[in-house]
């Protein structure tokens, strides 16, 4: 059976014992791990694995040894308590050996998790999982984390009570980060609160944010965006080193002056209209970001939006000039813009 994303979460956190298996499949292998980790631990419990009711079968090793899973699955161990047959970064090649497992399963055997990467809908494996009626296919994709599965990490890391701004902050830092760093940050916010019943602040978040989150377009933009037209040029050196694209700088600023200009013309002023922006502004330059919209106002930040797409336009064609020289030049212009009275 098919397992919608929501519906897998609460499955994961309280898991059905009496089900033949769990097929895991994503593109990303560590979206992946993190849910198989999370499944297998709530299947065996804390000591499961000291206890060895958990066996973990390579793919590979399947196509030496077909007899592997069945024998894991029907082997009884020396502690009593649920087992778990795992077999990792599975791919169509084991469908068959599966099969098999999966259809002399009987109640009380080990329950079969399997992972693999991206699997075609018609493949053999995703399709004995989705059409078995006591077993379970998830796909796992690229979204960023929902609501739940925040609280979830902010549980297990004993993080108890949020207050509503920092956890806007922390759901911001989940789309940006990858989803093992978006744990392991909660789980420093943890120890980080470790001792503190107090709720967590957006200070807190911030104290135990990755500093690299704040790159070298955002820091281009923002001394665009403050007038400090000076250091321009020694960001932008940077980043061309860095192999960016003018194309894409030009994007990217215009997303950033479309930002500002929505939140300027928002009728609750910059700061509600920064707070309603979709996908939800970085904590670290929300308040930045209020102050230079603040700064503009609504009919400058118009006259930088026309100048970003003429240059985004003469970026495009077939024109012979240097295209770094021609968006520093741009850039140059909007902090000149910016800076005056």
């Amino acid at each position: 059976m098919k397992l919608a994303p929501r519906d897998a979460s609460r499955y994961f956190a309280k898991p059905d014992l009496a089900r033949t298996g769990v097929l895991i499949f994503g593109q990303d292998a560590m979206r992946v791990a993190l849910k198989r980790q999370e499944l297998i631990a709530n299947l065996i419990g804390p000591t499961g694995e000291e206890e060895m009711r958990l066996t973990r079968i390579p793919a590979g090793d399947l196509r030496k040894d077909p007899a592997l899973l069945l024998d894991a699955v029907k082997s009884q161990g020396f502690f009593p308590g649920p087992r778990v047959a795992f077999v990792e970064d599975a791919t169509e090649t084991a469908a068959d050996v599966i099969t098999t497992a999966i259809g002399d399963w009987q109640e009380g055997d080990a329950q079969v998790v399997v992972t693999a990467g991206n699997l075609k809908p018609r493949g053999a494996l995703r399709k004995l999982f989705e059409t078995h009626p006591n077993a379970f296919a998830v796909g796992i994709y690229d979204d960023p984390p929902t609501r739940d599965e925040i609280d979830a990490d902010l549980k297990r890391a004993g993080v108890s009570e949020v207050q509503p701004e920092a956890m806007r902050d922390l759901t911001g830092l989940a789309q940006e980060l990858d989803p093992g760093d978006f744990r392991q940050t909660v789980e420093k916010l943890g120890l980080y609160k470790l001792g503190d019943s107090t709720p967590v602040t957006p200070d807190d978040v911030l104290a135990v944010s990755p500093t690299s989150t704040e790159a070298g377009l955002d820091a281009l933009l923002h001394a665009t965006a403050e007038g400090r037209s000076g250091e321009i040029g020694p960001v932008l050196a940077r980043l061309q080193a860095q192999g960016v694209d003018p194309v894409g700088l030009c994007i990217g600023a215009t997303r950033h002056f479309r930002a500002l200009h929505a939140a300027c013309a928002d009728p609750g002023g910059p700061g509600q209209g920064i707070n309603r922006l979709r996908p939800p502004v970085h904590f670290k330059s929300r308040d930045r970001m209020v102050r230079q919209a603040q700064k503009w106002g609504l009919r400058r930040l118009e006259q930088a939006l026309e100048i970003l797409v003429d240059t985004d336009l003469t970026l495009r064609s077939a024109q012979k000039a240097p295209v770094m020289a021609l968006m520093e030049r741009t850039l140059i212009r909007l902090a000149m813009l910016g800076g005056r009275r």
